[in-house]
């Protein structure tokens, strides 16, 4: 059997969960069957507690969850933010390392958290990564690939994930922050008609809690395509990805369109559908986006 290439050999003879970090991975997921597995195995042997939130999966979520050893809990679907803090409630460390189902930590990254635990917590509020976007199929990212940098693995007890529907990410101060060496992989699509589905949803979700006027959004669509796709394919370097790359920045113009449409109360009827099924505590299709992670990248 072949070896992940990423997994270091236990060569000590510690037993495994003395080696394992004082810190609590939280991840929350729906339908991720496919990828959440890889997910918790690049953490496993890292952190002494997996908490997995999912919000009513139909697939095999939940037990591949379980099958790698996460503690999977169920919240109804209450939005990217809230779902975050209840995990973070959940965890049983006050250090959080907050992953979303279709990312995951390469041998670097791993290596560098067991060095900030060294010397016992760091006195730090957290560390921001960078989270460069691998294709799909792909096992690592793009030559030269832009990327996000957000806080993920922190203190709950001086920061907290924000309660927003539709943004997660922390706010901090610059002092008690350090941006990590190495990244985080995130395959944040699993093809571009998912980017696309993916997109819609995440676009009537962030409808609920911002409205714009149709006056100052309508013109934007004159202007906006252009831009989105000069801004993804030039400056987030999709123009190192090849075809695959020129279509996923050609997509995002389009997709980056709809949501214009969306948050000017057009297509009003999901959008609704999306409020009412927030308000009845449920995970239905119309509430929730069909992968739980930040939507373009």
């Amino acid at each position: 059997m072949n070896q992940d290439p990423d997994k270091v050999p236990a060569k000590e003879q510690v037993p495994a969960a003395r080696r394992r970090l004082p810190v609590s991975c939280t991840i929350i997921a729906c339908d991720e069957a496919d990828r959440i597995g890889r997910c918790i195995e690049s953490v496993r042997d890292l952190v002494d507690d997996v908490v997995v939130v999912d919000s009513g999966s139909r697939d095999d979520t939940v037990a591949v969850a379980e099958a790698h050893g996460a503690r999977v809990i169920f919240n109804a679907w209450p939005g990217y933010g809230p779902q975050k803090r209840f995990a973070e409630d959940a965890a049983r460390h006050a250090w959080i390392l907050s992953l979303d189902a279709d990312e995951w930590l390469p041998r670097e990254a791993r290596e560098e958290i067991k060095a900030l635990f060294a010397q016992g917590e760091p006195a730090l509020a957290g560390f921001r990564f960078r989270i460069p976007t691998v294709y799909p199929g792909r096992a690592r990212p793009r030559p030269f690939a832009g990327y996000h940098a957000h806080v993920r693995l922190y203190d709950r007890r001086r920061v907290r994930i924000p309660a927003s529907l539709v943004h997660d990410a922390i706010t901090f101060d610059p002092a008690t922050m350090r941006l990590a060496k190495h990244p985080i992989h995130h395959e944040s699509i699993r093809s571009l008609a998912h980017l696309v589905e993916k997109n819609i949803a995440y676009f009537h979700l962030q409808a609920v809690e911002m409205r714009r006027s149709k006056l100052t959004t309508l013109p934007r669509l004159l202007v906006e395509p252009v831009a989105v796709f000069a801004k993804y394919y030039f400056l987030r370097r999709h123009v190192t990805g090849g075809l695959f790359g020129l279509r996923y920045a050609l997509t995002v113009a389009y997709i980056r369109s709809y949501r214009l449409a969306v948050l000017a109360g057009f297509f009003h009827a999901r959008t609704e559908a999306t409020r009412l099924g927030l308000e009845a505590g449920r995970g239905a299709d119309a509430a929730q986006p069909p992968a739980q992670s930040r939507a373009t990248e």
